[in-house]
């Protein structure tokens, strides 16, 4: 989503208490350190952190996130993230935008959601990020999973990067045209997996693609990228369908190779309601009977290759 966040070199930069709680390697070369199956009764503030605003995200998105229970809360082994047609009012801009006049500043919306981040908790530079998920539909709705750098090392977005894992918008909806990310039923199926990177709007730049989800359309399915120094590789249920090699992309800050993805960035999961992005596809706009829709999700597992010198092929993360 576009948004305005010691080790060894690609080892996560997570607490000992966490990674020693981290389920053991789950393949040959690929060890997992840093997970949550949401197994609990509630959120664990351990590892996320919910946002408090109505800033809209920079895109116009019509939704308060609040970290109240009715947004966010576990079930069942999930997490379950839940957009409600509501008026809401609160900070109009997020904690690092709050400053001088904007300090004070409320914004009223007309839908509350929530946004968990893993910023202060856990960041993680290279590995594999696999989260499984089921997708909300409806037109207006934009369910995303991605990352922010935990420090802005290169400078204000998009200098310092940003990777989209999955974002999705107006799932199930009647497509306006026949394309690529349109089912055989003629409706919104796709999935978009993108970075973001360059300098400061208007220089800013992003590269992506878009791909059919699996069917069925309403199901859980696992959606991930395994970045490494090589390139970043994105997957649906362990199905590759794009790689980014380090000369596709760039940062105003320096000419460094690999840079801004060289550094140790978050994970953010949230559900975003209308914003430029769905609003300007498919029918158009927010549905205004939209209801109660959400988003959940299964586990979050983050695995990093092995520090020996054959790991890389083992992980088979060859670009």
């Amino acid at each position: 989503m576009v948004r305005s966040w010691v080790g060894l070199a690609g080892l996560a930069l997570v607490p000992a208490a966490q990674a020693a709680d981290a389920p053991a390697a789950k393949s040959s070369g690929w060890q997992l350190v840093w997970a949550d199956e949401f197994d609990g009764d509630r959120i664990d503030g351990g590892k996320w952190g919910l946002a408090n605003d109505c800033w809209g995200g920079g895109n116009d998105e019509r939704q308060c996130y609040t970290p109240r229970m009715q947004n966010a809360s576990v079930h069942d082994g999930h997490l379950v993230i839940t957009a409600r047609p509501e008026p809401w009012s609160g900070p109009a801009y997020p904690p690092d935008l709050r400053t001088g006049q904007n300090a004070a500043a409320l914004a009223t919306k007309p839908f509350t959601s929530a946004r968990l981040t893993t910023a202060g908790h856990a960041a993680f530079r290279y590995g594999k990020i696999e989260v499984r998920a089921r997708l909300p539909q409806g037109q207006g709705t934009w369910p995303a999973i991605w990352m922010l750098p935990e420090q802005r090392h290169y400078g204000a977005w998009a200098a310092s990067g940003e990777i989209d894992i999955m974002e999705a918008v107006n799932l199930g909806e009647p497509c306006s045209a026949q394309g690529q990310t349109c089912g055989a039923d003629g409706r919104e199926n796709g999935i978009l997996g993108t970075i973001h990177f360059g300098g400061l709007p208007p220089a800013n730049r992003y590269i992506g693609e878009s791909v059919q989800m699996p069917a069925p359309r309403d199901g859980f399915h696992t959606y991930s990228v395994t970045w490494m120094p090589q390139g970043i590789r994105w997957a649906i249920d362990g199905v590759a369908y794009e790689t980014r090699v380090p000369h596709e992309w760039h940062t105003s800050a320096t000419s460094r190779s690999g840079a801004p993805f060289d550094r140790p960035f978050h994970i953010i999961l949230n559900l975003a309601i209308g914003g430029h992005l769905p609003e300007g596809r498919n029918s158009g706009g927010v549905d205004p009977g939209i209801g109660i829709t959400t988003m959940e999700v299964d586990w979050v597992h983050v695995s990093q290759c092995a520090p020996d010198p054959a790991a890389p092929a083992l992980c088979g993360v060859g670009m």
